[in-house]
Formats: C-alpha cells, sequence, structure tokens
C-alpha cells in the first residue's frame, strides 16, 4: 500500500487531550478503511504565520499512514468537514523516515546548518 505523511493544524482552544483525540479518531477512520496508523507525533502549540480562522496559534499533529488512496481520501474529507481541524497537508512518499521528526528532535541531535553564502 502507499505511504503517506500528513500534518494538520486544529484549534488553539482545544485542550491537549482533546488535539491528541484527533489523531487517535482520524487512525481509526483509516483502520475502518483498511489503512493503518504507523506512526504519529503530536507537535504541541505553534504560533502560525498568520492568522487561519482568527487563530493566531494552533495544536499541530504529524501522522505517518499506510493506507490505499481510497482510505486517504475520505480521511481527508472527515478532516475538512470536522469543526476543530483548520488545516491538512497529505503528501505521498516512497518511504518513512527512521526516527522522530526534525520538529520533535533537540536543537543539539539537528544536523549542523550549512553557512549562508554572501
Amino acid at each position: 500500500m502507499p505511504l503517506y505523511e500528513h500534518v494538520f493544524i486544529s484549534r488553539q482552544d482545544l485542550s491537549n487531550t482533546q488535539a491528541e483525540g484527533l489523531i487517535e479518531h482520524f487512525g481509526a477512520i483509516l483502520a475502518d478503511n483498511g489503512g493503518k496508523l504507523v506512526e504519529h507525533e503530536y507537535w504541541g502549540i505553534k504560533t502560525m504565520a498568520y492568522k487561519i480562522n482568527k487563530n493566531r496559534k494552533g495544536h499541530y499533529a504529524f501522522l505517518k499512514t499506510d493506507a490505499p488512496a481510497a482510505a486517504i481520501q475520505e480521511m481527508e474529507r472527515l478532516m475538512r468537514l470536522h469543526e476543530d481541524v483548520m488545516r491538512v497537508l497529505t503528501i505521498k512518499v516512497d518511504e518513512h523516515a527512521e526516527g522522530p521528526s526534525v520538529q520533535m528532535q533537540k536543537r543539539d541531535e539537528r544536523g549542523e546548518r550549512r553557512e549562508r553564502r554572501p
């Protein structure tokens, strides 16, 4: 089955447990449609570059999935209809990266930054 990565932003006035509950909810939708949630990360509340639906901040979540296209379409459809979800980004990938995402790594563990050219 194809591999996908998703990032979604939910409203800032949700509690942490409600935001993490959304991850479980959408994972259950995938499971009902023949897919599976491989891994998920809750990134916490982050400030956005611009307001979305009058919100300056949002709960960010990252999902790694292994599911058929029909299951992904159904999950995205339900995400768009859900009143707590503000934005969704889905990307099809060839393989999932091992370990935590860059957002979850400490600054010390990240690779060195390149120097800027003059």
